[in-house]
């Protein structure tokens, strides 16, 4: 650990670098709570989320569902000329850029500085623990929190650099629809943006290196979202690694390996979708020996803090090891109010109940262990599972697929994880976020009053299904006895 020397005073109490998620929602609680604060921003406020993430895919996906309902029209009724459904890309990637413009406000510098934090545009340079330098100014901070973010992985696969291959970063450049897309990748991003090209019209083949796409779930999960994508068109190439590239005749390559063999596929767009790397570098962070973990992040301790320099803190996906945006903001929290707390009052990070949602159609939302992890980790557990083709709200609107997965203990009504893959299931799982929080178990869900007919019936129809694998068949038997003895 280097010897820096440490100011009398300070211009801020904390000085973020950032403005993703993790860091404005680091600043908008440092000024909430009165303290002087600084916020560094190089490129947009918002960060990747409102302007290369989660903002625009969701645009885009909701286009590409709308497209896709009218041309499923029939099943509500509707009769449409197939022939003149047409979809104009151009006016689908306007309409991202809309929608990111509309929320903009939400992240600007103008509603940040109303909120009282000293907003910087411009590259941050850590000096020291104590000291940022941006556009040649020299800021000096009691603490540091550091929320850069990550960036797009692009492996170093021979000849992809020469397709000039698109990313989630910059795939919202583009205004002409790619005719045959290849995307690298079957994980969340990959698997999102796969599905929505395939109904925009696209020919996209979709390459994934392991045995199934969306490698974390259970198998019947993956099993089903992969039948669904083929249902859309998509070629679902797994176990196929990406090897190299080439042009040949004019025709973009890729030569994958798989089972020993070669494959050839042809291309015209090849989108990479392979993860994310944290942003630890070209900032100052090398200079001072700042520790850093194999796979990128920053090594941080239970407080969300540099172990070498107590006073530099970590949040987002540049601190892992989660990467949403949601997550971002829990740390956050910590983040802020450690660093401004601290000593006096500390908290240690809390990961017990952190949910996701993969945005495919229908989603996959999960929270907790599903049946994979609960093995790994030799759980003595059971499952039970709600099909949505029983929900009469499902059934309404068309949209019966998928089920509701629950993990308990042997004979507990505890939740250790769900699994819902169906629509609406990253608002369905809400419900067992609180429940896994709380303490509350099946029983309590079963016995809570859901409005009819909504999709938030699942939740407790799943539980129903727990509690009639669970009943006592002694008391019953006495019940039906005593009730035959009424009659």
């Amino acid at each position: 650990m280097k010897n820096f020397d440490k100011p009398k005073t300070f211009d801020y109490n904390v000085l973020v670098i950032g403005g993703g998620s993790a860091g404005l929602v680091s600043a908008y609680i440092a000024a909430a709570v009165k303290a002087k604060v600084a916020l560094i921003e190089k490129n947009k406020m918002g960060g990747d989320c409102l302007n290369t993430g989660c903002i625009p895919s969701k645009t885009i996906i909701k286009s590409a569902k709308v497209l896709q309902m009218i041309k499923n029209s029939s099943k509500y009724g509707h009769e449409v000329d197939q022939e003149n459904v047409k979809s104009d890309f151009s006016k689908v990637m306007g309409r991202v850029q809309q929608v990111i413009k509309k929320i903009e406000p939400h992240d600007s510098i103008e509603r940040f500085t109303g909120l009282g934090v000293e907003c910087f545009t411009g590259d941050a340079k850590i000096l020291s623990p104590y000291k940022v330098e941006v556009n040649g100014e020299v800021l000096t901070t009691k603490n540091i929190i550091v929320a850069t973010g990550a960036f797009p992985f692009v492996p170093p696969i021979p000849g992809l650099k020469e397709m000039n291959p698109l990313t989630s970063d910059t795939l919202w450049d583009i205004n002409e629809r790619p005719k045959r897309l290849l995307v690298l990748g079957g994980g969340p991003i990959g698997s999102e943006l796969a599905q929505s090209f395939a109904r925009l019209g696209s020919e996209v083949i979709q390459v994934e290196m392991g045995p199934k796409i969306m490698g974390r779930e259970d198998d019947d999960v993956s099993e089903h979202i992969q039948k669904v994508f083929e249902g859309n068109g998509i070629r679902i190439l797994t176990e196929h690694k990406a090897s190299r590239f080439e042009i040949r005749d004019g025709q973009k390559l890729a030569i994958c390996e798989h089972n020993g063999q070669e494959v050839e596929v042809e291309f015209d767009e090849v989108l990479v979708a392979l993860g994310r790397r944290a942003r630890t570098k070209g900032f100052g962070l090398e200079e001072l020996d700042v520790e850093i973990n194999p796979n990128g992040t920053m090594i941080v301790d239970e407080y969300l803090r540099s172990p070498r320099y107590p006073n530099i803190y970590a949040c987002g996906d540049v601190a892992g090891p989660y990467q949403f945006t949601h997550t971002a903001a829990h740390q956050a929290w910590f983040t802020c109010v450690n660093s401004l707390f601290s000593p006096m009052k500390k908290f240690k990070v809390d990961y017990r109940v952190i949910p996701w949602c993969t945005f495919v159609d229908p989603e996959v939302a999960r929270v907790g262990v599903n049946e994979k992890e609960a093995k790994e980790k030799g759980i003595n557990y059971e499952v039970t599972t709600y099909g949505l083709d029983d929900l009469d709200r499902a059934i309404a609107e068309g949209e019966d697929e998928g089920f509701v997965k629950v993990i308990t203990p042997k004979g507990s009504d505890k939740i250790l994880g769900v699994t819902i893959v169906g629509s609406h299931a990253g608002e369905l799982i809400a419900e067992y976020i609180l429940a896994m929080k709380y303490g509350i178990g099946l029983n309590k869900i079963l016995g809570t009053i859901h409005i009819y007919p909504t999709w938030s019936e699942a939740n407790k129809f799943a539980a129903g299904v727990w509690k009639k694998a669970h009943a006592p068949e002694k008391a019953l038997e006495y019940l039906k006895k005593f009730h035959s003895w009424r009659r």
